[in-house]
């Protein structure tokens, strides 16, 4: 994931302007998912140990002297030694967002960068320029076929990274001065102050001042002199009804926090304690047996543990200091795992299809930010809009067959696949997106939204024209640029194992018009 994660969880075949540079710089380096994404998934069910509220917490006394790799390590310690184990969701918060160490929001390098070939991951805008400026002629599509607006056009980013995306975006809607005349203002969803500052030096100017208000963060951008405003929140961004928002989320949603469970069965008759958590359940007896849904939560490793005693999988790196913290499984109910899996029909039907030993990663996040998209286009009961308009567009890693994702959770560092419970706050947090997941939400929030996809991101790209763009950018840019715009295209619609063009995935929100037209991408053609 880029970055962005709100505060609240603690982030057309055209010719375009500048035809020769490339961003060959980020080609040897691994996109976020991390090698062998597929087949390195960390396994919940073979790294958990059970926890009863009598076994697992350690005596203070004991674990004194102990060395936490990172800052955010000793303050999540401390935290579970008097509430005892947390939610994942909760852990991945706090790795993220925390204002101590947070990997987004709390840094504890020097010029740190999480992007590129000196930071942890590279994602699809700094591999090469087409991807934004294919997104760019997405939204210009769209704009075209639901009437050419004049005004009350919004740009939303959730997860703007450097804004390269942003940029691409922007500089490649100058081509098109009517639409590019119709954007009011420009909003980027973004937490962290550092890439903040980031962004407003590429999309404003590095001299160009940045004021502060109760909604967020003003500038004013180089294209059209355009106002941004960053927000931590999507929340902050006003709704009105005769607005029409275009939102990308690109590698945003896989960064979001997500509750685990495993399916159990239930002795019967079987007395339940409550679990030791915050989010218990009172107890209660079974009289035959049932199946019930069990959290998984993280605990601290015993003192001492090492790589080899945790049995660090083969597929994570072991040049990490051992990691701090495991996962664990609640022997009794807690909150979530009442709510949260009886939450879509999608996942009751576990218990009948898959039964005991079913595995099930929730993320109530993505359901939110989802729900919120389908209400700016096409309005809900709190903010009814007369008619539906706008898009959101969604590219992230996942399964695009409807699969419910399980076992997900990775850490990345330095290009390297790591133990996802390794240097918290040091390492990146990612997991599998569910598509499915985000077009119930989407669907159930507004009556005015239609969901296309998801489409594979090599089939969105190629619909759209990469091919043909990178052909031209080549072309001008001389036999050993061109050989990088050639390599840094063919990359992003990989279908090979593990390929880019594979597990990475493409859905669109767009007003509901009963099926008579497809987005361009997605199956459909350029509406003039």
């Amino acid at each position: 994931m880029k970055s962005a994660v709100p505060r609240a969880l603690r982030n057309a075949r055209r010719i375009f302007p500048r035809a020769s540079s490339t961003r060959s710089s980020s080609l040897s380096s691994s996109p976020r998912l991390g090698n062998n994404r597929l087949s390195g998934t960390t396994t919940l069910t073979s790294q958990h140990r059970n926890f009863s509220a009598t076994t697992g917490l350690r005596d203070i006394d004991e674990d004194k002297d102990r060395k936490w790799s990172t800052p955010l390590a000793k303050q999540l310690a401390a935290a579970i030694e008097l509430t005892g184990p947390i939610p994942l969701a909760s852990f991945m918060r706090m790795c993220l967002t925390s204002d101590i160490g947070g990997y987004y929001t709390g840094a504890i390098e020097k010029d740190r960068d999480q992007f590129g070939l000196k930071g942890d991951f590279v994602t699809s805008p700094e591999i090469s320029q087409v991807f934004g400026e294919l997104i760019g002629v997405w939204f210009l599509t769209e704009w075209l076929a639901q009437g050419r607006q004049s005004r009350g056009v919004e740009l939303v980013e959730v997860g703007p990274g450097r804004g390269t995306l942003m940029d691409d975006v922007l500089r490649t809607i100058q081509s098109f001065p009517a639409m590019a005349n119709s954007i009011d203002v420009i909003y980027m969803v973004e937490a962290s102050p550092e890439l903040r500052m980031a962004q407003k030096n590429l999309l404003c100017g590095e001299d160009a001042p940045m004021t502060e208000s109760k909604v967020g963060y003003h500038s004013v951008c180089k294209y059209n002199a355009l106002p941004i405003v960053w927000t931590e929140t999507i929340k902050s961004i006003p709704i009105a009804p005769h607005k029409m928002p275009f939102i990308v989320a690109h590698e945003f949603f896989d960064a979001l926090p997500i509750h685990a469970f495993e399916l159990v069965s239930v002795p019967a008759s079987k007395s339940e304690a409550p679990s030791s958590t915050d989010n218990s359940s009172p107890s209660s007896k079974t009289t035959t047996p049932t199946l019930q849904w069990r959290e998984m939560l993280v605990s601290p490793t015993p003192p001492g543990s090492t790589h080899e005693s945790l049995k660090t999988p083969a597929t994570q790196s072991r040049e990490t200091p051992p990691p701090d913290f495991q996962l664990t499984r609640a022997t009794s109910s807690t909150r979530h795992s009442l709510y949260l899996p009886e939450s879509s029909p999608r996942f009751r039907a576990l218990k009948s299809t898959v039964g005991p030993g079913a595995l099930l990663e929730v993320c109530p996040d993505a359901s939110l930010y989802a729900s919120d998209f389908a209400a700016r286009i096409g309005g809900s009961p709190q903010h009814p809009k007369p008619k539906p308009s706008g898009a959101a567009l969604i590219l992230d890693y996942g399964p695009g067959d409807g699969t419910i994702p399980t076992n997900s959770l990775r850490g990345i560092r330095k290009h390297r696949r790591v133990s996802p419970f390794a240097e918290p706050g040091l390492t990146d947090l990612s997991v599998d997106v569910d598509f499915a997941g985000i077009a119930e939400s989407a669907t159930r929030a507004s009556e005015g939204v239609e969901v296309h996809g998801p489409v594979a991101q090599g089939d969105f790209l190629e619909l759209m024209g990469i091919r043909e763009r990178a052909e031209v950018l080549a072309k001008r840019a001389g036999e050993e640029k061109g050989r990088a715009v050639e390599k840094a295209w063919r990359r992003l619609v990989d279908r090979g194992p593990g390929g880019m063009g594979k597990v990475y995935q493409a859905l669109a929100i767009l007003p509901e018009n009963g099926g008579r037209r497809r987005p361009v991408g997605f199956g459909g053609d350029v509406v003039q």
